[in-house]
């Protein structure tokens, strides 16, 4: 029941995202990248594509589009200058920020239908999880 109840809310939360990014022209894996990228500061092609669980290849190209778009920079390597870190734009960053709140814009609503007493239990079960999950050993990132 559990798992049911986080997979529904996490729908309805990464839905107010992806609709975002589907209004801005993002592809779900174009999003995954830009957040790729915000999390690390800036990354190669080979790790995006780990990550992404695609081929350097299909990264490359992916980031060829984000370019177009004005969302990621792509520059020499300080200590490689063969290689290229992309890096994210101003205008990427604020795509990011806007997923961000179209997220909690999600939530809000979403909390809205909720009585006063239902908002008090569902706090107290998240307290309980947020607690049980600090206690747990964290899940290792992609990549790693």
């Amino acid at each position: 029941m559990l798992q049911e109840c986080l997979s529904a809310l996490m729908h309805r939360t990464l839905g107010g995202v992806l609709g975002y990014a589907r209004e801005r022209g993002l592809s779900a894996s174009q999003l995954g990248a830009l957040l790729h990228i915000h999390r690390r500061g800036s990354s190669a092609v080979t790790p995006l594509a780990d990550d992404l669980g695609i081929t350097s290849s299909a990264a490359s190209q992916m980031a060829d589009r984000l370019v177009d778009q004005g969302l990621i920079l792509r520059s020499e390597d300080p200590h490689d200058r063969r290689a290229k870190t992309l890096i994210l734009t101003d205008k990427g960053l604020s795509v990011l920020q806007e997923g961000v709140r179209a997220r909690q814009a999600s939530l809000a609503d979403l909390a809205a239908s909720l009585t006063a007493s239902e908002r008090e239990t569902v706090v107290a079960a998240l307290r309980i999880l947020i607690d049980r999950a600090r206690r747990l050993r964290p899940p290792e990132e992609p990549g790693d």
